[in-house]
């Protein structure tokens, strides 16, 4: 006696095989050009974020936010090419962008703060007010030499050593004052002498010693000029020019040394005094 066994294949019903080879028929052509649509894809998305990447590099941006730019067009690329692929096997990719839409709307107002230091951190690589070494004033008071422009805050190294991070909205929402950008610069110096002091005098020992300053610069000369006749004190002002990165050593050159001559010359620093009068009934 012979025994057959049905093959499994033997036992699918007629119709659902030809089901079956007529979808494989129908959307093998389609998934293979998906396929191969999200291979050359990712090929120029690659390319074009890579070339995108190098431009920016070029440009002089930080490089941090080359990186950040370019991962965000990346991620758009191929959003964009998924979304297409999605429309060549007949998925309605309009419900899908809503939602997208959507939930960006609600990410972009969770992260309004953040965007917005965003963005002002591109105006800055953009506008290029300061760049890293200077000595600024920013973010409405903070002094010190930027240490470090990142996406979101700008960092600024002190001269005792204190790390500041100023969120870059504050930067750009407020007055900058580059100090040191010009690669030379003016410092403002005021000393105030008795109105009975030999004014000439006082202005021959500020520019004895200004010009014994090692880094006080020849070109432009130091002035020394009357500035105010304040209230118990002639005050003279003087703008002695040098490096940028010299700023604060002929700055506390000259308040030292001009005190010392002063001193020595017998040229007097006034300062205020308070009379109490007492009276007796």
């Amino acid at each position: 006696m012979q025994i057959f066994f049905a093959s499994p294949l033997m036992q699918i019903p007629q119709a659902y095989m030809e089901k079956v080879t007529s979808m494989v028929i129908e959307y093998a052509p389609k998934v293979l050009l998906a396929l191969l649509t999200l291979i050359i894809g990712f090929i120029i998305i690659g390319r074009i974020v890579k070339f995108l990447s190098n431009q920016i590099e070029k440009s002089g941006m930080d490089v941090s936010l080359a990186k950040f730019l370019a991962s965000i067009a990346s991620v758009g690329l191929k959003i964009m090419l998924l979304l297409s692929v999605a429309s060549m096997f007949g998925v309605n990719t309009t419900s899908f962008i809503a939602i997208f839409g959507a939930l960006s709307v609600g990410i972009g107002m969770a992260l309004n703060g953040s965007i917005g230091h965003f963005a002002s951190g591109v105006m800055l690589m953009i506008f290029r007010p300061f760049k890293v070494g200077d000595l600024v004033t920013i973010g409405g008071g903070h002094t010190g030499t930027v240490d470090a422009i990142n996406v979101f805050n700008t960092t600024l190294k002190t001269l005792d050593n204190k790390r500041i991070i100023v969120a870059n909205s504050n930067v750009t929402g407020n007055t900058i004052v580059n100090i040191s950008g010009q690669e030379t610069i003016g410092v403002e110096l005021t000393y105030g002498i008795g109105y009975t002091d030999d004014i000439d005098k006082a202005k021959a020992i500020i520019k004895r010693v200004g010009d014994q300053c090692p880094h006080i610069l020849k070109d432009p000369a130091q002035g020394v000029v009357v500035a105010e006749l304040a209230d118990s004190s002639v005050n003279l002002a003087t703008r002695p020019f040098c490096k940028s990165e010299h700023y604060w050593d002929t700055y506390f050159y000259m308040q030292e040394n001009v005190k010392k001559a002063f001193d020595k010359e017998g040229i007097g620093i006034p300062y205020q005094t308070l009379d109490v009068n007492i009276l007796k009934n």
